[in-house]
């Protein structure tokens, strides 16, 4: 329940992407309390109309886990597809530092996973890259995917508008 409350409480900040969790699959029975889990969440990016992204995670179980104090893997997946026409409503930040599209904790202090987005301008693509980071040191842990936007319906995407 405190779980719930805390990724609401984040993902109700200006900026961060609505989510919704779309399924879950257990992978570990637990006596007492829930099972270990891998949940998966939609969002949409922030900035570009027309991509859907998707994130599954592990989920601690167990009674930490009911009560909120586990810390949970620093490991998690994303995929993004372009579900409709590609528009910009703010301009986007060129290539290497990226842009925070997603930010979830992922233990009661100092672990949380990141989705940033990376506009790869000679190629026209948008990269998005999963990351677990620590107060004192992140995970080499990533996931990658890549939208190539292309025609949908016959709207062409209209250009990327830079910063």
């Amino acid at each position: 329940m405190a779980r719930l409350a805390l990724s609401a409480l984040l993902l109700s900040l200006p900026g961060a992407a609505l989510a919704r969790d779309v399924g879950e699959v257990s992978t570990a029975f637990k006596l007492i309390g829930p099972n270990h889990k891998i949940v998966i969440t939609a969002f949409e990016d922030p900035k570009i109309a027309g991509i859907s992204c998707y994130v599954a995670r592990p989920r601690t179980g167990g009674l930490r886990g009911a009560v909120g104090i586990a810390e949970d893997p620093a490991i998690a997946s994303v995929s993004c597809v372009q579900t409709g026409p590609i528009v910009f409503s703010d301009a986007i930040a060129p290539g290497e530092s990226g842009e925070g599209v997603f930010d979830e904790r992922r233990s009661l202090i100092f672990k949380s996973l990141q989705i940033d987005r990376i506009f790869d301008k000679a190629n026209g693509s948008l990269v998005y890259v999963a990351r677990t980071t620590r107060l004192i040191d992140g995970s080499p842990q990533t996931s990658l995917s890549v939208v190539a936007p292309m025609t949908w319906n016959g709207t062409a995407p209209q250009p990327a508008r830079l910063r």
